[in-house]
């Protein structure tokens, strides 16, 4: 096969901020981060261009940003000689009137997107004919990769049905390019997904129709064609030289609250996965997720993470202020509150000091205020919120405290324009606290309607402004107004 892959998925679902929502880098942020990601020892991108909501005929926004990433392509693969691979969903296409209403920017996907029945021969062709026009640009990619379910899949629709997708996948990629290399991505399992359409109850899909599903991907040979996830499925048919190890999450969840990881040793384990092929991760925030970036590498090149080891890219990062940068990447992953106060308060001072930047300054996308900024913001939110949560737990008055962390949290929310779900379990266990049915209503979501498929849909669709629903709802609650 082909070296090691240590690669990392630019995921573009949502649409908020510069720099935290990737769809608004401009083609030098992603020569700047790409210039990073190699030096640190990553050699492979996957991106999701979404060309799924992509409307016809096709926007002046989408044309543009269409051509933006034609061009990250050939400087990740001819400039910083790294491997370039798509993310594709299987079955989702526009609605092309609701998605021409929105830039590319500001397009919501689940505001736009519809399902193509699998079933329908003339339904997958029309499909299939309007992806190979919008594929043109990216015809020289290393791979795309088909994920078997979310966004995807169908009600009812079986293993059988996926595979001929992949299979109408495979002769279109080669009109465009026979050495594209077509990858199936094991995720929840296409029937598991399916039957998510049907019940609105989710599951993964069971080992048996894994396996169904890997056996027919194997009887059909889709060269050349490769296998993300999925190992132990994979070696039980001899098929596990094609795996690379897809351990997703592990830097950073999604859709998920803009907020730093850091310590523990997912980010780090998961790079270090023994995968024939190499190992992909995976990030929403990237501007934020710097830490785990360091880790999931370091990993990879079964190199050890120390303190030091994060201090000196800090370093690398704000010359000069390593130590500062960890010990509040470090105050962030823990529960002393005072402490998050007090660094919030000498970062307030730093941040307008004059900065030298390192050799990993393409990471903080062309302004250092704007990290320590957002350190401080998120420390200022993460205080309050864990005095509120210690206080719903003793029973104790907890006002101020919400009301602490709802200005924080509002102020952390204007900076990056994060919209979509809301994932925060401690803390939504202590609104429940509030007994609020505003609140209640906020944090539920939108999981209504006749069928599975329309719950799903509804809640997805929910799910796409939950974040200022739910800071809405308790700014009513402070208010007495809910």
């Amino acid at each position: 096969m082909t070296d090691k892959i240590i690669g990392m998925y630019v995921h573009q679902h949502w649409p908020y901020h510069y720099p935290y929502a990737a769809r608004t880098w401009q083609l030098e942020d992603w020569e700047k981060y790409g210039s990073c990601l190699k030096e640190l020892g990553y050699n492979a991108l996957l991106f999701w261009p979404m060309l799924e909501v992509i409307p016809n005929p096709v926007t002046e926004s989408d044309e543009r940003n269409q051509g933006k990433h034609s061009k990250v392509v050939e400087i990740y693969q001819k400039e910083l000689g790294m491997k370039v691979y798509l993310a594709l969903c299987p079955n989702v296409k526009s609605l092309s009137e609701v998605a021409s209403r929105t830039t590319t920017e500001d397009r919501h996907f689940f505001y736009c997107d519809t399902r193509v029945d699998p079933g329908d021969p003339a339904a997958v062709d029309d499909m299939i004919k309007w992806r190979e026009i919008l594929l043109q640009p990216y015809k020289d990619v290393d791979g795309i990769t088909i994920i078997d379910s979310d966004p995807g899949g169908y009600p009812g629709s079986t293993n059988e049905e996926y595979v001929n997708l992949i299979a109408e996948h495979r002769k279109m990629f080669d009109r465009l390019n026979p050495e594209l290399e077509l990858i199936y991505w094991v995720h929840a399992g296409w029937e598991g997904y399916c039957r998510f359409y049907q019940t609105g109850e989710f599951e993964f899909g069971t080992e048996e129709e894994f396996m169904d599903t890997m056996q027919r991907v194997k009887d059909l040979n889709p060269e050349p064609w490769g296998i993300a996830n999925g190992f132990d499925y994979a070696k039980k048919l001899g098929l596990e030289e094609r795996v690379f190890g897809y351990n997703y999450g592990a830097i950073e969840g999604e859709p998920t609250f803009p907020f730093t990881n850091f310590g523990g040793d997912s980010a780090y384990e998961a790079g270090g996965l023994d995968a024939p092929r190499g190992v992909m991760g995976n990030a929403q925030n990237h501007c934020l997720q710097l830490p785990n970036t360091l880790a999931f590498v370091r990993g990879a090149q079964q190199n050890p993470i120390r303190e030091s080891d994060y201090v000196n890219f800090a370093n690398e990062l704000i010359v000069g202020k390593g130590e500062v940068i960890v010990e509040s990447w470090k105050a962030l992953s823990e529960e002393n509150s005072a402490e998050m106060m007090e660094l919030a308060e000498k970062l307030k001072i730093i941040k307008g000091e004059k900065h030298q930047c390192g050799l990993y300054q393409g990471f903080l996308f062309g302004s250092p205020w704007r990290f320590l900024n957002d350190l401080e913001l998120q420390l200022r939110m993460k205080a309050p919120c864990l005095n509120f949560c210690t206080a719903t737990k003793e029973k104790k008055d907890y006002r101020d405290s919400l009301a602490q962390f709802v200005t924080a949290a509002d102020n952390w929310q204007a900076t990056h324009g994060y919209k979509n779900r809301w994932e925060w379990p401690e803390l939504n266990e202590s609104l429940k606290e509030l007994n609020s049915p505003v609140v209640n209503a906020a944090l539920t979501g939108g999981s209504i309607g006749k069928t599975g498929f329309d719950r799903v849909k509804n809640d997805y669709f929910a799910a796409e402004t939950q974040t200022p629903q739910i800071l809405a709802a308790l700014k009513r609650f402070l208010l007495g107004t809910d």
